[in-house]
This record gives structure tokens, sequence and C-alpha cells, in this order.
């Protein structure tokens, strides 16, 4: 199948969040399946242009009540890989030093502009590089508006082109006023409560779900979730009103960069055969971060954005009980202001924990390798990567029971001896505070080897992922 794969970021090119590593490794392995993936993102200007091939030709893309607007097509590959990815270049739009939002947090006036320009320039690319496309692959809000501009707009110029919309976090929808709907040059009729009107205004993310062939998240877990008041974020009832073109596929980790009897940014590599010698990298991490070294004191571990949906408020009102285990802590991350003052100040505090503001792949896979347990307790998680990354490398995860830690996560039974982390339901300091202590007490018992052991023979691969993709793209078709 031709599959043209639109996404606001790809990893390695630019980056905020998981949305990028799923746009590069689903990708990868649809083309590992056979087929012609073709990926298509905005260079933005962190994207150094000398390291991409410039074509031989602009792109106009029409834009209701701005005109044809004129971009330029830069091409490069996935790295090691012969996936083509190619960059819409408008300086405009794209000039900027962040992707979504300027250096204080807040959110760029135009990003309505910026994402359906865009969607639109998916579609004048396929035209411009003669690709027969059979499936448009639309990710997430910034490119949602593209299964209506498919089926309202461009069904005449691609006949036979079906379109699938993914949904990685139904926090972000693309709300913006009403006149957005105008940039997209499809008839009035379809501004209604049905489609793209919420409250007055243009909700992009809605509009794309009820023209999509077919919806996917990210998780089986989130797909149920999201038709619920409590996750779906007021879109609840008209997601359960498309339920029966929504499929929830959990996402896939990519054991090329994530393996610790591989990986070349650990000190130390082990496997399931050879654990002992995770405890090498619990002391580089130790030393690293200015902890006491110890091979037998818990250590426990997290890397995440310092954001509400991950749980660091639940984290922060735990704190104090938390110091009081005996245990170590190493965070990872940046986000809220506050959040970041708050671990720094405890960090400065308390001879038990350790902050780095910030984000440092290299340490994340320290991390992830270094320590006995792996914190996640967020709100809401459609997928989540983390968790996936702490089994194979022996790390226990402590998980809330949401989206995809639900699926991924199997609770440890000290009775059957069975499960791999640690999981809590309720959204609480107790619960959440509870479920460490139980997890540091087993960590200090026999049991703790075996639950490692078990998380590390665990494998969650993009070729199944890619494989249940390949089933709903042949469904739409």
């Amino acid at each position: 199948m031709n599959i043209m794969f639109a996404s606001s970021e790809v990893t390695p090119f630019a980056k905020t969040g998981g949305l990028a590593d799923v746009s590069a490794a689903l990708p990868k392995a649809l083309s590992k399946l056979g087929h012609n993936v073709k990926i298509v993102m905005p260079r933005y200007y962190s994207i150094n242009p000398a390291n991409l091939e410039k074509l031989p030709f602009n792109i106009g893309v029409p834009v209701g009540g701005l005109g044809t607007l004129w971009a330029g097509v830069y091409k490069s590959y996935l790295p090691n890989t012969n996936v083509e990815v190619y960059f819409i270049d408008y300086e405009k739009f794209f000039g900027r030093s962040r992707i979504y939002a300027d250096e204080s947090g807040y959110s760029y006036l135009d990003n309505d502009k910026r994402f359906i320009f865009f969607s639109i320039a998916v579609f004048e690319l396929a035209l411009a590089i003669k690709f027969d496309v059979d499936i448009f692959h639309f990710n997430d809000w910034q490119t949602a508006s593209g299964t209506a501009l498919l089926k309202y707009r461009y069904n005449w110029l691609f006949p036979k082109s079906k379109s699938v919309l993914t949904i990685h976090n139904l926090e972000h929808q693309g709300i913006f006023g009403k006149e957005a709907f105008n940039y997209l040059m499809i008839d009035w009729e379809h501004f209604n409560l049905y489609e793209f009107e919420a409250m007055g205004l243009t909700n992009l993310l809605k509009g794309g779900i009820a023209a999509a062939d077919k919806i996917t998240t990210v998780s089986p877990t989130y797909a149920k979730e999201i038709q619920t008041p409590e996750f779906g974020f007021g879109l609840h009832d008209h997601i359960k009103a498309h339920s029966h073109k929504l499929v929830g596929i959990l996402n896939g980790v990519d054991y090329d960069e994530w393996n610790p009897k591989t990986d070349k940014l650990i000190p130390f590599n082990y496997d399931v055969e050879n654990i002992e010698v995770k405890k090498k990298n619990k002391l580089a991490l130790q030393e690293r971060m200015g902890l006491e070294k110890s091979e037998k004191k818990c250590l426990i571990g997290l890397v995440s954005r310092f954001a509400k949906q991950k749980g660091i408020e639940l984290i922060a009102q735990a704190m104090e009980g938390l110091l009081g285990l005996s245990a170590d802590f190493v965070f990872l991350g940046s986000g809220e202001k506050w959040a970041e003052g708050f671990f720094s100040d405890v960090s400065a505090k308390y001879p038990n924990f350790r902050v780095w503001v910030g984000y440092n792949n290299e340490l994340a896979h320290l991390i992830e390798a270094g320590s006995d347990l792996f914190l996640m307790p967020s709100l809401f998680e459609p997928c989540g990567l983390n968790q996936m990354y702490s089994l194979r490398y022996g790390t226990p995860p402590i998980v809330r029971a949401v989206g995809g830690l639900n699926d991924t996560v199997e609770n440890y039974n000290p009775f059957t001896k069975e499960g791999d982390g640690f999981k809590f339901w309720e959204p609480s300091k107790d619960a959440l505070y509870n479920t460490v202590k139980w997890a540091v007490d087993t960590y200090y018992s026999d049991d703790y080897k075996i639950i490692q052991k078990r998380g590390m023979k665990k494998r969650f691969s993009w070729e199944r992922s890619a494989k249940e993709y390949e089933k709903i793209y042949k469904e739409v078709l």
C-alpha cells in the first residue's frame, strides 16, 4: 500500500513527546512489512536545511482567506531506513524556535493557520510528487482536519484514498475561533454540532473524528476511556457516536534503541541472564547524581514531563512520606515552573532525592538501567513508553492503572508470584504512597528478582502494532 503519514513532529528531527517517537517507529515498521510509506512534517527552523535535500519545485497551498501560499519542499530519510521524510518549508509559519509555543510556554496565536496550512500542504505535496496514495494517516489535532479535507475538498483528486486518524492525546484538541473554519475552504454546512463546531468555536480534532474513515488510539484501554466523562475532555459523547470506527492499538517499543543488551548510552550492558551487571549502572547513576553509593539501597527513577497529566501533583503531595521510605529518588524532567522549583528545593535539602531539570537522553537511559523501580503515576496515559522501557531494563514500574499503563503492566500478586509491576487505581496521594511503599518492601524481598526477570522477557514489538494498522488500512480500502 502507498501510505502518506502526516505528523507535526517526528524523531529525530523534532520532538516534544511520544507522538514524535510513534511517527518514526510506525512508518519504519510498516516499511519493513513491504509498504511504501512517505512521512510529511513541517520544517521547523531547529531542523538544519544543510542536512536535507532541497527539491527543485515549490508547492502552492490554497488557504481560505489567505490565498495561495507558496512553500518549499525538502527531503531526507528516517535514519538507517529507506523511508522518505518530506519537509514543508514556509518561514512565516515554521521559522520559529519552538514547535507549538513560545519560550514562555504560550501557544502561538496562529496555530490554527499554521497547522491547517500544513494539512492542506500534505495533499498538494502528494500531487506534486505524483504519489498515488491509498491511505492518508493523520495524527492528533494538528493534522486531524486532513480527514475532512480529503472527504470534502480533495476527494475528486484522490477518489480511492481513505483516511485514518490516530488520537495520541485527547487533552489537546485544536480549539480556535469560528473564523479558523474558513481556512479549510470546505462548505460551512460542516460547521455544525456533529462535526467541527463546539460551543461556537472550531474544534479541529472533533471535525477530524467525524470525517475519518477509521480512528485509532494508542492503547485498547485508552480507546474505552475516552468514551467516558473522566477521560473524554468533553468529547466523550462525540467519540461514542463514532465508536464503530474506533480501534485501540498498543504502541510498540523501538528495541534497537531501548535494549540493555546493546544500549550504547549506558556504561554496562546486561540482559536477563547476567542481571547482576545492572547494579554497576546503579552505582554509576548514584555517583552521577551525587547520591551515596550503595548496591543494596532501593533506587526509584522517574523520567517525565513535569505536567499535571503525569501525576506530579500527587508526587508533591506524597513527598514527605516518600522521603521517609528506605529508598533514594532520581527525577529527570521539565515542565511546570512550580514543579521544577519544588523538586529542585527538595533535591537541595534531602540527601536521598536528586533532580535534573531539563532533558538528557543519555541520563534517561541511565535512569532506566540504574534504577530498581520506575515511577509513573499518571492521571491519564494514552499509551506511555517509559513503563515498557522499564520492563525491558529490569526496572519494575509503579503505575496508575490507566490507558496503556494498565494494558502493559501486570500487577504483582504476592500469593501466585505473578506480575511484573505495581498498580494503583485511585488518583490520591495515599494510594500513590502506599503502592510505592509496597514496591519498596517487595524490593527487599526474594520476590523482587522474579518480578524483574518476568518483565525483562516481555516484548512490545512495532511489528505486531504495524500488522494491526495494516489490517485497519485493508478494512477501510
